[in-house]
């Protein structure tokens, strides 16, 4: 055997060192042991949306192709966004995860969904046809301000 394929050997047993293991394993299982805990004792769940009163409701219907230009329309037809407008990407974002959810489940694409905003500021997408619900939270400001400029 060479010097080279015998250091190759030896490097290759000591790519992830033994105690680097051991302590995934132990972060596992401790968060196992946690997490058993806490559906056993029944502690009340932290951080979990609420989800506020709608204060504020426009139906729309997204439009748009594989190449991701989506439009938005009110139920009338009047244009009113598109995602090639400024700041206003996440139109295509949000048009392509509905195109696909109702795909999967055999709904038609152009039923009206409902833009929502809440009592506590948070803007959500409601799709009635599929159940789904989308907190406009976490999604950054430009984002979501494409969706709340349709409710202003």
């Amino acid at each position: 055997m060479s010097q080279l394929e015998q250091q190759m050997r030896h490097r290759d047993k000591e790519m992830v060192p033994k105690i680097l293991v051991q302590g995934m394993f132990a972060l596992m299982a401790s968060t196992l042991a946690i997490v058993a805990y806490a559906q056993w004792a029944d502690v009340p769940q932290q951080g979990v949306l609420i989800e506020a009163p709608i204060v504020k409701s426009l139906d729309i219907v997204i439009s748009g192709d594989r190449s991701g230009t989506y439009q938005i329309h009110d139920t009338a037809g009047t244009l009113l966004a598109s995602s090639t407008d400024d700041k206003a990407g996440f139109i295509g974002v949000m048009g392509r995860v509905v195109d696909r959810e109702r795909g999967v489940r055999g709904i038609a694409p152009d039923l009206p969904l409902q833009v929502v905003r809440r009592d506590n500021g948070n803007v959500a997408i409601i799709d009635a046809t599929t159940g789904s619900v989308t907190e406009l939270i976490g999604y950054g400001a430009d984002n979501v301000a494409a969706f709340a400029r349709l409710l202003d």
